[in-house]
């Protein structure tokens, strides 16, 4: 992801980190990563006392070839003994809207690996998402897409989705955040 945004200089994640921040509350409470896994078999007795993991069967008119296979292997085998590829995740949150007096969800990250786009995945995963967020009997999904993304823009709005071009997102970070921090407590 942040080799796409042209980011690569911005992170610092190690897996270390991700795992101490990411993994130590139940789903939907805190940040929550929906994982998508890839099989070319099914998966079978998939438990989680937290969450009933969503399985789809997609059928793709030609296989794609993954580069990177061996990098995003995950650590699940099915049962077959097949390996089982990490082609992206969506990274979520818990969040309000005061004015309808409701939860909703902040969707932080969305992310299908480059070789496994334009095949329903992103759409799935997102969806996912949106069917958590009715069934909590959630006002509202809500992310930020970047200005110059325009196959992603057209993307959601095909969705439904509508871009509200008169928000801006706002960030203190790094620097400015330690001094703002500092000169107001």
């Amino acid at each position: 992801m942040a080799v796409f945004q042209n980011d690569t200089h911005l992170f610092t994640a190690t897996e270390s980190s991700l795992a101490s921040t990411l993994f130590n509350s139940p789903p939907f409470q805190s940040f929550t990563i929906f994982i998508l896994e890839l099989s070319s078999y099914p998966f079978k007795n998939i438990h989680s006392p937290a969450f009933l993991p969503i399985e789809r069967a997609v059928l793709v008119d030609h296989v794609a070839t993954d580069p990177d296979a061996e990098t995003f292997k995950s650590s699940v085998a099915n049962e077959d003994g097949d390996n089982v590829t990490v082609a992206g995740f969506v990274l979520f949150m818990p969040s309000y809207t005061t004015f309808a007096g409701k939860p909703g969800f902040h969707v932080e990250d969305l992310l299908v690996r480059e070789c496994y786009r334009r095949k329903g995945f992103g759409k799935m995963l997102l969806s996912a998402v949106v069917e958590q967020a009715v069934k909590m009997g959630f006002k509202r999904v809500e992310w930020s897409v970047l200005e110059w993304n325009v196959s992603a823009v057209k993307f959601y709005e095909e969705m439904g989705a509508k871009v509200l071009s008169e928000w801006r997102v706002c960030r203190l970070t790094g620097d400015a955040l330690e001094a703002y921090g500092d000169a107001n407590c």
